[in-house]
């Protein structure tokens, strides 16, 4: 297994940064010694159940063409319900095999060797790996430090943006679970047309990665046609509980769209996963009645973690499981307090907000410990249940110097009491 749940190579002589696929549930239980069905899961913010309109669906077996044939060419029927959702028209919607494939296709249509593209960092670890994958460059620019809430820091990107083809972002990011500030991204692309139309040339294509935006309430998709050169990223993964099924969206101006539109290949998105999610796209009362209750359990996990010992960060996105255990003893319910060891120094970017759900990868270490050196050895000793943290960020020296950041945890496995896991209603096996 690899040492964290998603882990990048450097560039090098033998090809490009890789994703690294997690490990599977199966694996983690043999590797731990740990029963599969007590095994949770927080490292891929999936959801921990899907909605019973899949079952429903599935159950029929009616899908929107007979398994045997491909599905249609223009996903007609899941384009328009997205942009009914989206409040675009239906060419203004590109359909992909996640969101993940969406954000392919955008470096395949943007990036080339000796291109530069923009990444505010940390964020999402695709970015990257797509960038270097198609031979560009990556321009990192630290995000600003706790007490302006992890955002961008717009003044440096903008200067930055200057010499690049695309800019990464993503809005609420991943890992930092928060929405960039209101009006942000906004004055950033006014800014960069301006730039663009005093210096002659094209401004640089944005891909905002909107995945976790029914968490937030908002969308920027209305920005698409006074930025023409806008690609929104959405998807069925998160607050539709859907990530199995892959159905991805790209939203934007006609003109951007038809630059992407050749690098889709045909039917990689299958008439089982359009029909589902076709159907929970046009009923959103599912989606809706998700978003609640994990947003109630973000507050109540975060709620019972605090009253443990521990400072649970701010977050926008699904469960909390983030934080530092603050010093001195627990509250006074007298019980052995969660042990959480993700050793993140005080003013560090929280993990990420996880949601419970199945997926991802352990690290592959034996002894598992705090810089501090606590800990025990969670590779050779069974544990009533483990919860499977999220990924430290890839890339060490970035985060060294970023401001706030006091160097990496070793430790995106964690080992929770169990009773405070039993106290979650969408943590029982």
């Amino acid at each position: 297994m690899s040492p964290t749940p998603v882990t990048t190579s450097e560039l090098t002589q033998a090809g490009p940064s890789v994703y690294t696929w997690e490990a599977t549930d199966e694996e983690v239980a043999a590797r731990y010694r740990v029963p599969f069905e007590r095994i949770a899961r927080f490292d891929l913010n999936t959801s921990p159940e899907p909605p019973a309109l899949a079952d429903r669906i599935l159950r029929a077996g009616r899908f929107e063409r007979p398994v045997s044939e491909y599905p249609p060419a223009d996903y007609r029927r899941l384009a328009e319900a997205a942009a009914d959702v989206y409040g675009v028209s239906r060419d203004e919607i590109l359909v992909g095999a996640g969101a993940d494939e969406v954000l392919d296709l955008c470096a395949k249509a943007f990036l080339a060797p000796g291109l530069r593209a923009l990444l505010p960092s940390p964020s999402y670890a695709m970015f990257r790996v797509l960038t270097e994958q198609r031979g560009a460059g990556v321009v990192d620019i630290p995000r600003r430090g706790p007490r302006d809430g992890f955002a961008m820091d717009v003044p440096a990107v903008r200067e930055a943006a200057r010499d690049c083809a695309l800019l990464w972002l993503c809005s609420p990011n991943n890992p930092t679970g928060l929405a960039e500030p209101a009006g942000s991204i906004e004055r950033l692309l006014e800014d960069l047309a301006a730039d663009a139309t005093a210096e002659g040339r094209l401004p640089p294509v944005v891909v905002l990665d909107e995945a976790y935006a029914e968490f937030a309430g908002t969308s920027l998709v209305e920005l698409r046609h006074r930025y023409p050169r806008l690609v929104v990223v959405r998807t069925a993964s998160k607050a539709y509980a859907l990530a199995g099924l892959r159905v991805g969206f790209a939203v934007g101006d006609r003109s951007v769209l038809a630059e992407v539109e050749p690098y889709r290949p045909p039917g990689s998105v299958s008439v089982v996963s359009i029909t589902v999610v076709t159907e929970a796209l046009r009923r959103p009362a599912e989606m809706e009645a998700n978003v609640a209750r994990l947003t109630a359990e973000r507050e109540r996990l975060g709620a019972a973690l605090s009253a443990e010992g521990w400072d649970v960060g701010p977050g926008r996105l699904r469960d909390t499981c983030q934080g530092r255990r603050r010093r001195g003893p627990p509250a006074a319910s007298g019980a052995r307090p969660a042990n959480l060891r993700t050793g993140a120094p005080p003013g560090r970017p929280p993990a990420v907000d996880r949601p419970v759900g199945r997926g991802g990868r352990p690290p592959d270490r034996g002894r598992r410990r705090s810089r501090a050196g606590r800990g025990r050895d969670l590779g050779s000793q069974p544990a009533d249940r483990l919860a499977l943290l999220a990924e430290p960020h890839p890339d060490p020296a970035l985060v060294e110097r970023f401001d706030g950041f006091g160097g990496l945890p070793d430790l995106p496995l964690v080992d929770v009491e169990p009773a405070l896991l039993d106290r979650s209603p969408h943590l029982r096996a």
